[in-house]
């Protein structure tokens, strides 16, 4: 009997004004109670949500964790976001009757692969972004050839997607109607768009369109982001976001021609904010100090120093600063 007694025995209960953490210890430790979650207020997971967490870069420079909080809310070296929640936000936008402003867009597509080897690129997938990375046009693209290898690897693009997608030609004119921002033609003084992206030439044939040389901004054909060797060549789009940006793109999986056109995008404003130290710039394009030198002063300018030859240089390229004030 003394045992079935000590069985039902109840243990006395504490004091009802006992912490939790004493109750916690007194109880067997396979009944003991779970400790609450901690419960965030709603302005503070508000601004959670609303502050973009810096850049790994960024954690790396700076010293303390108020320097960094410092930093949070201007920090631009973030990925771009989701495309899903840009689509919604630029939706919503439509609806609402706003449209993407004036300035330069961002092209951006994924290739599939044609004829019997499947090496030929064909367009599947288009993306188009404003200044903003609001999506302007995003589509699928039905092929005007048979698609041979849909490299779903790093495309994530499959039969279903082109079976009811617009044609190459559809998708053309959608962006064409982007391009010219309500003209009928091109020219180099009305609202037609500057025409950003990596690779735009091959982007542009995949869509059997073409564009005035004025007017487009390839990252992978200007000088100062090409590689300084005895030939000019191009630099990737990733190796070009991880060094210029500080972040990565195309690392595994799908790639999203999204992301494509943000990291260009990007790179472009980029470059636009910086003035050309080297001669050419919104201040001194027109210089007089800068035209070619006569050849009657061969003398004069083989007796100058390095640094009074670069004063007087004058790059051979167009310096993308002169796109702030674009003007006729």
């Amino acid at each position: 009997m003394e045992h079935l007694v000590r069985a039902h025995a109840v243990v006395a209960p504490l004091p009802p004004r006992a912490p939790l953490r004493r109750l916690r210890q007194a109880l067997p430790l396979h009944r003991r109670l779970p400790r609450p979650p901690r419960l965030r207020s709603l302005p503070a997971r508000q601004a959670r949500l609303r502050h973009r967490l810096p850049s790994p870069l960024c954690l790396a420079v700076f010293p303390t964790s108020a320097a960094l909080r410092a930093h949070r809310p201007a920090c631009k070296l973030s990925g771009a976001p989701h495309p899903s929640s840009v689509q919604s936000l630029t939706r919503s936008m439509s609806r609402m009757g706003v449209r993407g402003g004036e300035g330069a867009v961002a092209l951006g597509c994924k290739m599939v692969g044609g004829e019997s080897d499947g090496t030929l690129d064909v367009c599947a997938r288009v993306c188009v972004v404003d200044e903003h990375e609001a999506i302007l046009y995003e589509s699928f693209v039905k092929p005007l050839i048979p698609v041979t290898h849909y490299r779903y690897e790093t495309t994530g693009i499959r039969p279903e997607h082109l079976r009811d997608a617009p044609t190459v030609k559809q998708a053309m004119r959608r962006v064409q109607d982007i391009l010219l921002n309500g003209e009928q033609s091109y020219s180099s003084c009305g609202a037609a768009r500057l025409l950003v992206g990596h690779g735009l030439e091959h982007d542009l044939d995949a869509l059997g369109m073409d564009y005035p040389a004025h007017l487009k901004r390839d990252t992978a054909a200007y000088p100062p982001l090409m590689k300084t060797s005895a030939r000019l060549m191009s630099n990737s789009l990733r190796y070009l976001t991880r060094t210029c940006l500080g972040y990565e793109i195309q690392t595994g999986g799908h790639h999203h021609p999204y992301d494509d056109c943000v990291a260009a995008m990007r790179l472009y404003k980029r470059m636009r904010a910086m003035r050309d130290q080297h001669g050419r710039s919104k201040d001194n394009d027109d210089d007089p100090t800068v035209k070619a030198f006569p050849a009657w002063r061969q003398r004069e300018l083989e007796r100058m120093s390095p640094e009074e030859l670069l004063a007087m240089s004058k790059p051979d390229y167009r310096c993308w600063c002169l796109d702030d004030d674009r003007r006729c």
